[in-house]
């Protein structure tokens, strides 16, 4: 298996452009640089406003009116939408019919996946004294059940998963994954939108070994569930002709999608209030369009001719994984809280509820990235 630098050039600079950008608006607004590159990050340097009706209900409105039309799309629809490709020869969601329900059967490993999940969601909510050792360190175990599951539910529908049948490519979507994830830690400095309680004292080397193992569980999960969604048509029905956005993958649009993000990355920690939203839209903006003016198809592509099966999938993946993300942490001892301005009221565990909106494009920038590795043909699937 052979790297290639340059085969990654979108991915790398806008990995620099999230690095940068950032730091150079804190520079240009002469505040303290040094708050921003703690580690471990411990200091709250941010008085967030507190919460606002007019901005609730403003934010509400739009949710709803970019969720609801493919909600109603999909219910109404008549007539199933056929399980085939939806992103070219780099598709990520299998594409197989599920088998005949004689033909289905749970997998061994997968039991094993649940009753691992089930015991360590059992001392992840618990607080036994001769495991207190281990207590911080649940999150993991959950979603490695999760991951195991998830596939497990897809080779019984098909016969074919990422763990059984694109081994590698599965697998290397953890170190992937943990530096991905990093980055949102990374920005998430500039807004503060959450941060992490019950973890004592850790060193620097001790808090990147704690929270590195978690996060490398973030792609896997969202793109098994991915995986998993597009076994069942009825999700999706009716997207395969709907709304084209005939120009979303031109150039002119990405270099004006790209000058837009480079700003609010720009002015992030400047208006951490008003732009905190962008720490979710940035990152998918910046990687699109760096992607789309090196000539690659991404996964918007598809949209010139109306076909939204995977952005759906991809955005209801992240919410579902969302879901647990948060359910999980709800009762853990080493957890995450939030603090969001203008909207952090009506909590669903700990996320306020117009939270969940952020899981939506974040479902999307995962895909860029898996589908990066797999693009460059890196990773020899197994037939």
């Amino acid at each position: 298996m052979r790297f290639k630098i340059r085969s990654f050039a979108p991915e790398l600079a806008a990995l620099a452009l999230l690095i940068g950008l950032p730091l150079v608006g804190i520079l240009a607004g002469a505040l303290p640089l040094a708050r921003y590159l703690e580690f471990p990050p411990r200091t709250h340097y941010i008085e967030h406003a507190g919460f606002a009706w007019p901005v609730f209900i403003g934010m509400a409105v739009v949710i709803l009116a970019a969720v609801v039309p493919f909600v109603i799309r999909i219910l109404f629809s008549r007539r199933l939408t056929a399980i085939e490709p939806a992103g070219g020869e780099h598709l990520l969601i299998s594409a197989l019919a599920p088998l005949p329900s004689s033909q289905r059967r749970f997998p061994a490993w997968g039991w094993i996946g649940i009753l691992f999940g089930v015991i360590a969601w059992i001392l992840a909510w618990t607080r036994f004294p001769w495991f207190a050792a281990l207590q911080p360190y649940t999150f993991s175990p959950l979603w490695l059940a999760y991951i195991i599951t998830v596939n497990a539910l897809t080779w019984r529908r098909t016969g074919q998963c990422m763990l059984t049948h694109r081994t590698r490519y599965f697998l290397l979507l953890f170190p992937v994954s943990a530096l991905f994830w990093w980055l949102f830690e990374y920005l998430n400095r500039f807004v503060q939108n959450w941060y992490y309680v019950g973890i004592g004292a850790l060193t620097p080397l001790d808090y990147f070994f704690y929270a590195t193992l978690p996060f490398a569980t973030v792609l896997p999960a969202v793109m098994g569930t991915c995986d998993l969604l597009a076994t069942y048509p009825r999700l999706y029905a009716g997207l395969i002709r709907f709304r084209p956005l005939v120009k979303v993958h031109s150039r002119p649009v990405a270099v004006l999608v790209f000058a837009l993000s480079a700003l609010g990355l720009a002015g992030i920690g400047l208006w951490p209030d008003y732009l905190f939203p962008l720490l979710w839209l940035a990152p998918l903006g910046m990687l699109a369009s760096l992607q789309t003016l090196a000539g690659r198809t991404t996964l918007f592509g598809n949209l010139a001719r109306g076909d939204w099966r995977r952005i759906v999938l991809l955005a209801l993946s992240a919410l579902i994984c969302g879901f647990f993300w948060e359910m999980w942490n709800f009762y853990s001892l080493a957890k995450w809280v939030y603090a969001v301005p203008f909207v952090n009221r009506f909590h669903l565990f700990e996320m306020p509820i117009l939270g969940y909106a952020g899981y939506l494009p974040f479902g999307l920038e995962c895909a860029l990235i898996a589908d990066s590795l797999c693009r460059r043909r890196m990773i020899e699937e197994t037939p």
